[in-house]
């Protein structure tokens, strides 16, 4: 039996031997080869990153006004773990930041080790949370500086400026535009905690700075804008029109001066926010231009050599446009005799689809049209800008080119005819549209595209929109001692069959002033509005033009 025996101790002897083998090599293991990954996933679990918020960068106006800018605050935030008091913490918040104390209770409890109580509790208020909580004896509740967004003007050009969220990044307008130049670059805290989640004392802390944004200045004028917002809301009420906007530029540089919309919304109050309320419609919805369109179908007819200054048109009572025959309104049964000027002062439809049919051309036209950069996106630094849609040459059919003639059959945003019309207004030169004037004190460079038409036309142009608002359709526009040049547009609204809605019309005024030296130039439109834009549009751009004028320090012409 003793041979047996011994067999067996030795086996077992020889399995023993082997395990004490995979244990000290397991060992050798996690101690030599693996100790640095050990060591790291220990180390996160014991670690805890609180964000740093960068300080974004201040917006201002034109005039140094601020408009947008970053607030000291802190942000409230817990242990749960710590939390030994949650109930009597919660109706300290409760009674601080308002609310019910139990919306607070989960905050402040539960199993994790990091919750966010409020972000962006203005300095006093946290301040009184704290000494309220340490005489209470309440633990495990911490504060973190922060920043938060605040607007001097209130509501003022809250839709150009736009939203930013509780992350500090830019949502919509020029806050999300330029995010990357405004938003600096967020720092963090790194701290290690105990197996409660306590900070564990003395123990390592490692910060790294944020690095604030960037100052930019644009191109608005607070002034202005204020006017233009308070105008453009007063008219939609007053002229039953479903929104309105408004643009304001210097057609010499682009600038924008103010644009708005309706509806507006509150800048310093984002819970509600209606739909399209964050968006600019002369940038992002497309309308059809109407009457306004036959300034650029007569400077292309000029600049195309295709009609001259002293040519004197026999205008019949209506034109075939297509299947359909196209009257003015005054609804005459004779045949007039009209020269450019006078097609124009009278805004009279048959008139310029003529003019286009019977001497202009599809070919010309479509490259008049090309050449203003119609159907084109500006490149204006906002968000959402479309294109538009505008036939192409190869795209016409027997009614396009009569019917464009006059501004329809086609749908840009309005900014392409503030481009368009700027270009006259400076002697055929295209700039951009823009807001962004400096950025951290570097002056923004915004050259000319080219030329849409020469200076000779552009003059003769001119002379002709000055007679529109001195004796034409645009008399209501005028304002006393300047003159200006301009011209009203009455576009009909097709309804969802596609036809033309009666009495729905995007009724517009656009002009500059000085007529002999353009410094500002404004846009009205009305969308869905019953009355006609030599009764509505007209009476808005005065009001509008009077006040950029006189903000401007335009001085009356002579």
């Amino acid at each position: 039996m003793a041979p047996d025996f011994d067999a067996a101790a030795l086996a077992v002897m020889a399995l023993m031997g082997v395990v004490m083998l995979l244990c000290a090599s397991k060992l050798v293991w996690l101690q030599v080869v693996d100790a640095n990954s050990l060591r790291s996933a220990a180390a996160a679990r014991r670690q805890n990153v609180v964000v740093v918020q960068a300080k974004r960068g201040t917006i201002y106006d034109r005039n140094g006004n601020v408009l947008a800018m970053s607030q000291d605050c802190k942000t409230i935030y817990c242990n749960p773990r710590e939390v030994n008091d949650p109930n009597g913490a919660a109706a300290i918040m409760a009674d601080v930041l308002g609310g019910d104390a139990s919306s607070y209770v989960d905050s402040l409890t539960g199993n994790s080790t990091f919750s966010y109580i409020r972000r962006q509790v203005n300095t006093n208020d946290a301040a009184s949370i704290k000494d309220r909580l340490k005489e209470r004896g309440v633990k495990g509740v911490y504060y973190l500086d922060d920043t938060k967004r605040v607007y001097p003007y209130g509501n003022v050009g809250g839709q150009v400026l736009g939203i930013v969220g509780t992350d500090g990044d830019g949502l919509s307008g020029l806050e999300l535009y330029y995010n990357d130049i405004l938003k600096g670059t967020n720092g963090e805290v790194i701290f290690e905690t105990g197996s409660g989640g306590t900070p564990i004392a003395g123990a390592s802390t490692t910060t790294t700075e944020a690095q604030n944004g960037t100052d930019i200045v644009i191109s608005l004028d607070i002034g202005i804008q204020e006017v233009a917002e308070k105008t453009i809301r007063q008219g939609v009420d007053d002229y039953d029109a479903d929104s309105g906007s408004v643009m304001v530029s210097d057609p010499a540089t682009g600038e924008i001066l103010a644009a708005c919309s309706t509806p507006l919304f509150d800048i310093t109050d984002t819970s509600v926010i209606e739909e399209g309320a964050l968006n600019l419609k002369p940038v992002s919805s497309s309308f059809e231009p109407g009457s306004i369109f036959k300034i650029l179908t007569e400077a292309i007819g000029l600049e195309s050599g295709s009609v001259r200054d002293d040519d004197v048109f026999s205008v019949p009572a209506s034109v075939e446009v297509g299947d359909d025959t196209v009257r003015d309104d005054d609804s005459r049964d004779y045949t007039m005799d009209m020269d450019l000027r006078e097609i124009l002062r009278r805004s009279s439809n048959v008139g310029i689809a003529t003019v286009a049919q019977t001497r202009i051309g599809a070919d010309a036209f479509a490259q008049g049209v090309s050449g203003f950069q119609i159907g084109q996106k500006t490149g204006i630094d906002y968000p959402g800008e479309v294109d538009g849609l505008v036939k192409s040459r190869v795209e016409y059919d027997g009614a396009s080119l009569g019917s464009m003639s006059f501004g329809q059959s086609l749908a840009i945003p309005l900014v392409q005819m503030v481009q368009a019309i700027g270009s006259i207004a400076n002697d055929g030169s295209l700039i951009t549209p823009h807001f962004l004037v400096s950025k951290g004190g570097q002056r923004v460079d915004w050259p000319s595209k080219g030329a849409s038409v020469s200076k000779e036309t552009c003059d003769r142009v001119t002379d002709y929109m000055r007679t529109v608002v001195e004796e034409g359709t645009a008399r209501r526009a005028q304002v006393a001692g300047y003159d200006i040049a301009g011209k009203t547009g009455t576009g009909e609204q097709a309804g969802e069959s596609g036809s033309y809605v009666a009495y729905s019309y995007v009724s517009s005024l656009i002009g500059f002033a000085p007529a002999d030296d353009p410094e500002v130039l404004v846009y009205v439109g009305l969308n869905g509005t019953p009355y006609l834009a030599t009764s509505s549009a007209a009476p808005l751009f005065s009001t509008i033009m009077g006040e950029a004028l006189s903000d401007m320090g335009v001085q009356p012409s002579s």
